[in-house]
């Protein structure tokens, strides 16, 4: 590995961040419901964590500019020096919910979304069977009690588990081991994600059962909703497909992707579709349908070669643009907040919501969503698994 000759300002901001970095999804508070479905207006509701709530919906791309509207990429921008990132996540930026006004589930007519930045599989758990509420408000489960209970659910997304195996540890501790350490991360993140595993999955397919018990609670039978788990889209590129070195200061100081090669090798090609697998076994076990998300975002990538920092000369674009949001913690005061790293971004949530919408026309089924090469969210497109 290079020998390290100095630090950059940004960089040292970022390490003294980066240790607060979070994974994140969603909520609204619970009312008895009756054992009754009722016979209100159709709803889709997504619930989980922050990879479905719409975190990181605040950006068009990435800028290295710290002011203003950061070359056009900082959706919250409101003129000179002032930024409202409650035009882009509503009353939710204050809990931390982050429930953006471009996630995935706004694709589709009748959206409720309850996912939360940060939940745990025990955050969608009905409170009376070990559910936890999380930042004010009432586990997932008991909120979706009370809209089954006033409007008729035709669609269930779920994204969960990600907390559970202690996903933004594990970038917090490879940006770390990058930063600092000048090692490999990959062999005790390993480790650690294979120790969590057993309970993450066990969590997730209780999650798929609390919210049956729900809807069979309200009255819905088995054929009138449906349920979609959902995977995760790997926000890294492999090594061989980033566009910064390895060695230098500019995998962090400019692209925000401070990872070393063997580190991204193992979390795109390893860690992500290990996780999905594992949660495509869930699905299979509960008899739910599955989205595998592990290729949504190939090309699109932080630091991925296909893609660019907007720039002065360069306005963020969906064709261009990176569709994650970099780690970019050392400027989190003036650009965003710290758990907005490592999502899907304005455009990455517009192109899950393409997958989602595409995933609704096929009642049955498990399916890939991909992008295509050059396009915007409209080249999205699924594969049969």
């Amino acid at each position: 590995m290079p020998e390290r000759c100095h630090r950059t300002s940004r960089t040292t901001r970022l390490l003294a961040a980066v240790l607060a970095l979070p994974l994140v999804a969603a909520g609204l508070l619970a009312v008895a419901a009756p054992a009754q479905a009722a016979t209100g207006p159709d709803v889709r509701v997504s619930m989980g964590d922050s990879y479905i709530s719409g975190e990181a919906g605040r950006w068009k791309g990435n800028s290295d500019t710290a002011s203003g509207s950061r070359d056009g990429t900082d959706r919250a921008w409101t003129g000179g020096s002032s930024y409202d990132p409650a035009t882009v996540y509503g009353s939710t930026y204050a809990s931390g919910c982050d429930r953006s006004d471009s996630a995935e589930i706004n694709s589709l007519a009748g959206a409720v979304n309850i996912a939360c930045s940060g939940a745990t599989t025990a955050n969608v758990f009905r409170a009376g069977n070990g559910g936890q509420p999380l930042k004010g408000e009432a586990p997932q489960a008991d909120q979706l009690a009370s809209i089954a209970a006033h409007n008729n659910v035709k669609l269930i997304t779920l994204s969960i588990g990600g907390n559970d195996l202690g996903f933004s540890d594990v970038i917090s501790t490879c940006v770390k081991d990058y930063l600092i350490w000048y090692s490999y991360c990959h062999t005790s993140q390993q480790s650690a994600i294979d120790s969590k595993m057993s309970a993450a999955m066990a969590g997730v397919g209780k999650s798929i059962d609390e919210i049956r018990a729900v809807m069979t609670a309200d009255g819905y039978a088995s054929g009138d909703y449906r349920i979609v788990l959902q995977s995760y889209p790997s926000p890294i590129p492999r090594s061989t497909e980033m566009r910064y070195p390895e060695s230098g200061w500019s995998r962090a100081s400019t692209g925000g992707c401070p990872f070393w090669n063997g580190d991204a090798d193992w979390a795109r090609d390893s860690m992500v579709p290990q996780i999905s697998n594992a949660l495509a076994g869930v699905a299979a076990t509960k008899g739910v349908q599955f989205m595998d998300l592990r290729d949504m975002l190939q090309g699109r990538e932080v630091c991925a070669k296909a893609a660019g920092l907007a720039t002065p000369g360069t306005a963020p674009s969906a064709t261009t643009s990176e569709w994650a949001r970099f780690v970019d913690a050392g400027l989190s005061s003036s650009q965003g907040t710290v758990q907005e790293s490592m999502h899907p971004n304005y455009y990455g949530e517009l192109a899950l919501g393409s997958c989602l919408t595409l995933l609704n026309a096929h009642p049955t089924g498990n399916y890939s969503c991909r992008n295509t090469a050059g396009r915007d969210s409209q080249g999205m497109y699924l594969t049969a698994k």
